[in-house]
C-alpha cells in the first residue's frame, strides 16, 4: 500500500498518534467512570509525546488542562505545538534559559489551578513561596519524582506545605518499574544514539544505587560494560557488592571510567580534584532529575576550550584531555532523547491520572502532608497492565486466607 504522504500529519501530531496506539492503560482509564470535569489542573513535566497523551487523557475526563515543561531543553517544540490542537493551553518550549523556563511555570500558576500534577516539585514549590496567592484554590498534589518527593518532605518539615500531597514516586508500580527499567533504558538510549560508541569492555561508574542507579547499572552489565558502584549509603553499597559489581569512593573510581553516570539526586558528585584526574574521552551524563549533579560551573571554569563536538555532545578540554558532556548536564534521557519507553510512561501516567481523581474526590479530608501512593490504586494499576497483556492471575483461597490470618 502506497503511503499518502500529502495525508501525513505534523511530527508533534504523529509522535503523539504513536505513543496513543500503545499506552493502553490510559486508553482503559479514558473508558471508566471517572470524571475530573470542570477542574483546572497545572501540570509541569517533560513535554514529550507520552506526556502529550497523559494530558490529553485528562482533558478527556473533563479537566481544563494548562501544562508547561519541568525542566530546560526537555520539551519538545513539535508536540507542544501539536498540544494545542486538543483544547490543551501550553506554554512551553525547549530552552536554555532558565528565566523563561520560570516564566512558563508562573503563567500555569495564573489560571489558578485546583490540582497540580508535578515533576520535580518547580511548580509546587513556587506555589509554596513567590506565588502564595495560589493556595487558596489549589486543592492537591500529585508529585512523579523521587527528588520532588524529597523537596516536598522538606515543605512538610518546616511547617510550609498548604496542600495535601499524594508520592506518586513511591507507588510501588512507579519506582520499581519506571525508576529502574525506564531510566535503566532511556539513560542508555540517550548515551549510545548521542555517541554512536560501543559499550561493551568499557568501565562504566554509576553515582548512586537507588532504583534509577540499579537500573543504569543493570543495562550497563546487559551490554558487556564492567560497572562500578560509588554510594553514600552503606545498605545500598553492599547491595551494590552483591549484585556483582565493584563499589568504592568516587574520587578513585571516576578516573578508572570510561563513561559515567550520576544518579544520586544531590549536588556536585565529582570535585575539580577528581574532574582533573579524569580519563582523557570520558563521557558524563547526568540521570538526575537537576544540572547539579555534575558541576557544570566547575567544569566551564576549569576547561581552556568548549565546542559541540556533535549533536548534545560538547567537548571541554581540561589539562589536556577531553571530557564529553552529554545534553549539557541535564537529564540525559529527555534533553538529548525521548525519554523512558512508552509502556512505562503507560504505568506511571495512569498512577498519577488516578492520584487525581482520588484528591479531586478525598482532599476535604486529607492533611496538608505528603502522603505514600494508596495500595489499592497501586494494585489496580498493576491489574490493568496484566489485563492489557492478557494475563490472569491467581487468587487465594478462603482456606488460604485464613491460614494467613491465623496466629
Amino acid at each position: 500500500m502506497e503511503i499518502q504522504e500529502k495525508n501525513l500529519e505534523s511530527s508533534g501530531h504523529q509522535k503523539i498518534n504513536w505513543v496513543s496506539k500503545h499506552m493502553k492503560l490510559l486508553n482503559s482509564i479514558q473508558t471508566m467512570n471517572y470524571s475530573l470535569k470542570g477542574l483546572k489542573i497545572g501540570m509541569s513535566i517533560h513535554l514529550e509525546a507520552k506526556t502529550a497523551y497523559l494530558a490529553i487523557t485528562l482533558k478527556k475526563l473533563g479537566a481544563n488542562v494548562f501544562v508547561t515543561g519541568c525542566n530546560p531543553l526537555s520539551t519538545q517544540d513539535d508536540v507542544a505545538e501539536a498540544l494545542k490542537d486538543y483544547g490543551i493551553v501550553v506554554h512551553a518550549k525547549r530552552t536554555e534559559d532558565e528565566r523563561e523556563y520560570f516564566s512558563f511555570l508562573h503563567k500555569i500558576l495564573d489560571y489558578k489551578p485546583d490540582l497540580i500534577l508535578d515533576d520535580g516539585a518547580d511548580l509546587t514549590v513556587l506555589a509554596h513561596t513567590e506565588r502564595k496567592e495560589v493556595l487558596d484554590n489549589l486543592k492537591g498534589v500529585s508529585e512523579e519524582t523521587t527528588t520532588g518527593v524529597r523537596r516536598l518532605k522538606n515543605l512538610q518539615a518546616q511547617g510550609i506545605l498548604e496542600v495535601p500531597v499524594i508520592a506518586v514516586n513511591n507507588a510501588k508500580m512507579k519506582f520499581m518499574f519506571d525508576n529502574r527499567y525506564g531510566t535503566g533504558q532511556s539513560t542508555w538510549d540517550s548515551i549510545m544514539r548521542n555517541t554512536n560508541l560501543l559499550i561493551a569492555g568499557k568501565r562504566v561508574l554509576v553515582a548512586g544505587y537507588g532504583w534509577c542507579g540499579r537500573g543504569i547499572a543493570l543495562r550497563a552489565h546487559g551490554l558487556g560494560a564492567r560497572v562500578m558502584v560509588s554510594e553514600v549509603d552503606p545498605i545500598k553499597a553492599v547491595e551494590a557488592l552483591m549484585d556483582g559489581f565493584d563499589v568504592g569512593k568516587i574520587d578513585e573510581l571516576a578516573p578508572q571510567a570510561d563513561i559515567i553516570i550520576t544518579a544520586t539526586g544531590v549536588c556536585d558528585v565529582l570535585s575539580e580534584e577528581t574532574i582533573r584526574k579524569l580519563k582523557n574521552g570520558v563521557i558524563l551524563a547526568n540521570a538526575g532529575h537537576f544540572n547539579v549533579e555534575i558541576p557544570m560551573e566547575k567544569l566551564e571554569k576549569l576547561a581552556t576550550r568548549k565546542y559541540e563536538i556533535r549533536k548534545n555532545v560538547t567537548c571541554y578540554e581540561v589539562n589536556g584531555k577531553d571530557i564529553f558532556v552529554i545534553g549539557q548536564g541535564r537529564l540525559v534521557n529527555l534533553a538529548a532523547a525521548d525519554g523512558h519507553p512508552v509502556e512505562i510512561m503507560d504505568l506511571s501516567f495512569a498512577l498519577q491520572t488516578l492520584s487525581l481523581l482520588y484528591l479531586s474526590q478525598h482532599y476535604k479530608d486529607l492533611k496538608n502532608i505528603v502522603y505514600d501512593y494508596p495500595e489499592e490504586l497501586d494494585r489496580q494499576v498493576a491489574m490493568l497492565r496484566l489485563r492489557s497483556l492478557g494475563i490472569e492471575i491467581d487468587n487465594l483461597t478462603d482456606e488460604q486466607r485464613k491460614y494467613l490470618e491465623s496466629f
